[in-house]
Order: C-alpha cells, then sequence, then structure tokens
C-alpha cells in the first residue's frame, strides 16, 4: 500500500488529525472502539465534524455489562451503526478444554494466546477492506504508548493507515471534553476503573497507578498490551 502519511502539526486538534488522516487513507476507516471514554470522544469528534468514519468492535465474550450499555446508549444518540466482530466458536471451546477458563493469568504466553482468539483475529477480519483505522490510544496511558504517532502506517496489518487522534490528550483534557459534551459514560469508571477491558483482566487502579494499572495487574507494565497495537 502506497498511501503516503502526513505530518501533523504538533498542536492538531483530534478533529485535525482525523479529517488528515482519513483524507490520507483515501479509502474506508473505521474505529476500533472498546466504549472507553476516549473512544466515545473520537465518535462525538467525527459526528460534529460531519466525517465519515466507521465503527467496529470487537466481542470478545467477556465484556462488562456496562460497556454494552454504552454501545446501546451510541446507537441511541448518534444512529450509529456498530459492526461487531466475535472470536470464532470453535477456537475458544477448544482453549477452554484443554486449559480452562482463566489459563490466561498462568502465563505471558497463555494471556496472549486468549487474547490472539479472541481479540486479535477477529480485528484481523475488521480491518480487512479498510484503507485505515482508529484508535483511542493516548500516549501517557502507559510505557508501551510513549513513542506512538498521530497517524502511522500499521505494517502488520497491511500497511494500513493507523490514526491516534487523541494522541496527545491528557486524561484531564479527556474528561472536560466528556463532561462539556455530555458524552455516554461507562459506569465502571465511577468505580475506580481507567481502562475498559475484559472483565477477568481488569480492575479499579490505586491512587497514583496509571491508566493502564487496572489490565492484567499481575504482569509487568511493559507486557501491558493484547496484541491489537503490536509494533
Amino acid at each position: 500500500m502506497n498511501t503516503s502519511i502526513p505530518e501533523t502539526a504538533p498542536n492538531a486538534t483530534p478533529q485535525e488529525i482525523l479529517c488528515e488522516g482519513i483524507e490520507a487513507a483515501a479509502g474506508p476507516v473505521s474505529l476500533a472502539c472498546s466504549f472507553s471514554l476516549e473512544d466515545v470522544a473520537i465518535i462525538d469528534i467525527a459526528h460534529q465534524a460531519g466525517l465519515k468514519l466507521g465503527v467496529f468492535a470487537l466481542d470478545t465474550g467477556r465484556l462488562n455489562e456496562e460497556t454494552y450499555e454504552v454501545a446501546d446508549a451510541l446507537v441511541e444518540r448518534y444512529r450509529l451503526k456498530i459492526d461487531w466482530y466475535f472470536p470464532r466458536h470453535e477456537a475458544v471451546e477448544a482453549l477452554e478444554r484443554a486449559e480452562g477458563l482463566f489459563s490466561f493469568r498462568e502465563s505471558l504466553d497463555k494471556r496472549h494466546a486468549c487474547c490472539g482468539i479472541r481479540k486479535v483475529e477477529p480485528l484481523s477480519r475488521a480491518l480487512k477492506g479498510l484503507a485505515g483505522w482508529v484508535t483511542g490510544m493516548r500516549r501517557e496511558q502507559s510505557v508501551t504508548r510513549s513513542d506512538l504517532k498521530t497517524i502511522e502506517r500499521d505494517e502488520l496489518n497491511g500497511g494500513i493507515l493507523k490514526i491516534n487522534p487523541l494522541l496527545d490528550w491528557s486524561e484531564e483534557q479527556l474528561l472536560t471534553y466528556s463532561e462539556e459534551n455530555r458524552l455516554p459514560r461507562n459506569r465502571l469508571y465511577s468505580q475506580g476503573y481507567r481502562s475498559i477491558g475484559c472483565a477477568p483482566c481488569t480492575r479499579a487502579v490505586q491512587l497514583g497507578e496509571n491508566a493502564r494499572a487496572g489490565r492484567w495487574w499481575w504482569e509487568n507494565p511493559e507486557h501491558k498490551e493484547c496484541g491489537l497495537h503490536r509494533r
């Protein structure tokens, strides 16, 4: 794929980054939505700007009820069409029969195996036919996201563009935008969560911990990615 990568200005707004990325992709672009504050903000920004942005979600089979509530609220508010992708049931059945229900807590390799079945493989199907995809990743969330770019090429997914419009937003900026625009908010945030994922792999964070400390809390910080954002 020969799509050029635009150089966004240092102080570019999320809307400007989205516009530049979508224009550069020159084809269909969709948001990978986990129904976090970040993803809801991106949906609102794209809606207000009148941008043509698809939305897809990965239902791992282990999402919280509160997450589905946000999805329903977004469909109602924006008349949104969400394309849902699910893991191959044969792969899930084989994993759980062989390894049990919580094998992902036994080792990093076993956790990657679970994420591979429930997230990475469905993502590969979701990205087929796209010229670009959008994420809600922010640089301050964790050490694994410190060197990202606002618009980059995703070589592991066919060289399509990957657009990170909120990359340089702080959590304070995100919360302010959410409150000012009265966006739907996952009820888990009021329980101390700062990141939204699978129920068995996500918990509330403690005072002073970073936003993704509640994801796979038994692992080292440098390992806290599920494989969707391999580099």
